[in-house]
């Protein structure tokens, strides 16, 4: 993989995420905050979208400054979705400053980390730690995706080929 791919993997988690925080602009407060039945992870549509945020946000510490937090954003710190959508648009452009100030040979550096859930030391390269910022992202914005079509909001499809055909790529 190489410096193009990340970007093209990053412009694609943001694509996704905006499409999930369009229609999230259309559920009510309280769907919003709603408790969601067992299989989903974070418990609501709002914990949902946080956990998402900090994963994003907490692998940017760890790759771009070397700390690796010691806790989770919380769903406290963002009390509207329009708190969230704030920091979420400040997130997403120092990541992109951050991902156009690595060239391919940075991808390929091994770096040692801590995550919040588990403390012991890992090791692998900046591309594997940004490709699993985007899958795990995946997973629970198809959490959102089905919490969302459930409240009437489907952001319709967030696979990564529409993403290609929106953007005119073969």
């Amino acid at each position: 993989m190489n410096k193009h791919d990340i970007e093209l993997l990053i412009d694609y988690n943001y694509w996704a995420n905006q499409r999930i925080l369009d229609r999230a602009a259309k559920v009510s407060a309280a769907e919003l905050v709603a408790p969601q039945p067992p299989g989903f992870s974070a418990g609501s549509l709002h914990r949902t979208l946080v956990h998402i945020l900090s994963s994003e946000w907490a692998w940017r510490m760890r790759l771009q400054h070397g700390v690796s937090p010691g806790a989770a954003l919380s769903a406290v710190e963002f009390p509207t979705l329009s708190a969230l959508i704030l920091r979420w648009n400040s997130e997403e452009q120092r990541m992109r400053e951050y991902i156009a100030s690595l060239s391919d040979g940075d991808l390929a550096r091994v770096m040692t980390y801590t995550t919040i859930a588990n403390p012991q030391e890992r090791q692998h390269t900046v591309e594997h730690c940004l490709t699993h910022m985007v899958f795990h992202g995946m997973q629970h914005r198809s959490e959102a995706a089905a919490m969302l079509t459930n409240f009437g909001h489907s952001p319709g499809n967030i696979d990564v080929i529409y993403y290609l055909i929106e953007k005119g790529m073969t």
